[in-house]
């Protein structure tokens, strides 16, 4: 069913854009009804408009907080063209249709992310905007509605091309936005007000077409801001696969304090040092293990200077991400036309919850934000300085790799790493040998495990290389027999009460 525009009710917080759309319905003879700002706005383009306030017989009250609340408006919206009882009911109180509805909501979201006054902020809670489009929508049926500035070009082409008319799909598709834009817009207020169990939810504004997915084959959109988290100064379309390895990257590098650098590949670090100097940083990541640094992820907690970038530019690498780069090695770097240039944001917090899609639902957990509850020592022997330092630095990298995950570390350098092994042993025997393939002396070293040892078998491989301290969740039926292996062969073993699985 096709229905003309004859009237409007145009309420908008946001001005920009607005002038087109009044001047085409003004030309094609569509009253126009208005409130406060808007009216005045219409009134300067010496355009026609009706004050809502000749409808409701009441001016704005309560501060603006009650303007458009009335049945003569929502009477106009709601009544059903097709029912004879509500066109009789609308003859009889004086309602007269209305056909298009444009309303935008208060800026809530901008206003929460600039102030922390209650009152401000509670006044931006819209009560007004939401009830018309909700109405409007309702009634898509006869009655059009505009509730974002993002559906301003489809509006002025129902204006232009349509000459006004509009088709029952046409509505049916504007009603669908404007829920979206209500449920979004209900969904950030509700978060303000329930900071600990936040409203986890997918279609956020904006979001992002990628290239593909994880596979050339899968369709892939990404729902967020990426510019809240970095900007990037270089390189090509950031993609799926990119987006996953970053925000690895970056969630493990916000764990250090020290100048570290990592090596990120498919969601695990293969490379990672913290040292005084970044270059040496860079240098002792990469040494790690340089095969599969290849196309990697690179992440910094520091300034990239002339030095590093050289150093880094000798290898191939997808995305490098640091706090700043210096004029000389942004130029240098950006001789790679595809290399991806990430400045993060310093104040970046880590995301309070984690999402994935199971079956026919989603998994909703807490952030794994907690690498300790307790450091217990419990081997034949005090851990030293050294030993305490290169143990937190491997039970970091370790909670950051795919379980079964062994992180093998000595002078706070990752020298070896087995993730993602169906048995914990199996990613022992992968951790040595890739400590072995760069010619890495285990003597000394320390080893991390994300979950607790079931057996006694992981202890006793690593003492046989060299390997002196041990940190793990505990939590086995058969801790002790770890426990006592230490104590028999003066090695030391902490206990941490946090496990660390990562599927």
């Amino acid at each position: 069913m096709t229905t003309k525009i004859q009237s409007a009710l145009i309420s908008v917080y946001y001005k920009d854009g607005l002038e087109t759309i009044v001047k085409q319905l003004h030309t094609l003879g569509v009253k126009l009804y208005s409130t406060g700002g808007t009216q005045k706005f219409i009134e300067q383009l010496h355009i026609p408009v009706t004050p809502v306030e000749t409808l409701t017989t009441y001016p704005s009250i309560l501060g603006g907080r009650v303007k458009t609340l009335h049945p003569a408006v929502f009477g106009g919206i709601l009544g059903r063209r097709d029912n004879e009882t509500d066109v009789q009911e609308m003859t009889q109180f004086n309602i007269p249709e209305i056909d298009l509805v444009i309303v935008d909501l208060y800026p809530f979201e901008e206003t929460l992310a600039g102030t922390n006054e209650e009152k401000t902020i509670i006044e931006k809670i819209d009560i007004g905007g939401v009830s018309l489009i909700r109405a409007a929508a309702k009634n898509y049926n006869d009655v059009v509605i505009v509730a974002s500035t993002k559906q301003y070009m489809a509006i002025e082409n129902v204006i232009t091309e349509k000459a006004g008319a509009t088709s029952l799909e046409d509505r049916k598709q504007f009603a669908a936005w404007a829920f979206e834009v209500c449920a979004y817009y209900d969904i950030a207020i509700s978060n303000y007000f329930n900071r600990d169990q936040p409203i986890q939810i997918l279609n956020q504004s904006p979001k992002q077409s990628l290239r593909y997915g994880e596979n050339p084959h899968q369709n892939a959109t990404f729902y967020g801001d990426l510019h809240k988290t970095f900007t990037q100064l270089h390189g090509k379309e950031i993609s799926y696969n990119n987006l996953v390895d970053i925000d690895a990257a970056i969630q493990l590098i916000r764990e250090f304090d020290e100048i570290s650098f990592a090596i990120i590949k498919h969601t695990n670090v293969c490379g990672a040092s913290s040292r005084p100097a970044l270059h040496q940083a860079w240098k002792d990541a990469l040494s790690g293990d340089p095969e599969s640094a290849f196309g990697g992820v690179l992440v910094c907690n520091g300034v990239i200077d002339k030095a590093t970038a050289e150093s880094i530019s000798q290898i191939f690498f997808e995305v490098l991400i640091a706090q700043g780069f210096s004029a000389d090695a942004l130029h240098l770097l950006k001789g790679k036309k595809n290399r991806i240039l990430l400045q993060c944001h310093a104040d970046l917090m880590a995301p309070a919850s984690m999402i994935k899609t199971v079956l026919n639902g989603v998994l909703v957990q807490d952030t794994d934000t907690v690498n300790y509850a307790d450091w217990k020592e419990v081997g034949a022997k005090e851990t030293s300085d050294s030993e305490k330092s290169d143990l937190n630095f491997a039970n970091i990298l370790c909670k950051h790799l795919k379980s079964n995950a062994i992180a093998l570390v000595k002078n706070k350098q990752l020298i070896g790493k087995g993730c993602g092994q169906t048995s914990r042993i199996d990613s022992l025997r992968h951790a040595i040998e890739k400590a072995k393939q760069f010619d890495f002396s285990l003597q000394g070293a320390v080893m991390a495990s994300d979950a607790f040892f079931p057996f006694n078998d992981c202890v006793k491989m690593g003492h046989a290389e060299g390997i002196t301290a041990f940190i793990q969740p505990g939590g086995s039926v058969r801790d002790n027999d770890s426990i006592e292996y230490c104590k028999e062969n003066n090695l030391a073993m902490v206990l941490t009460g946090v496990r660390h699985f990562r599927h």
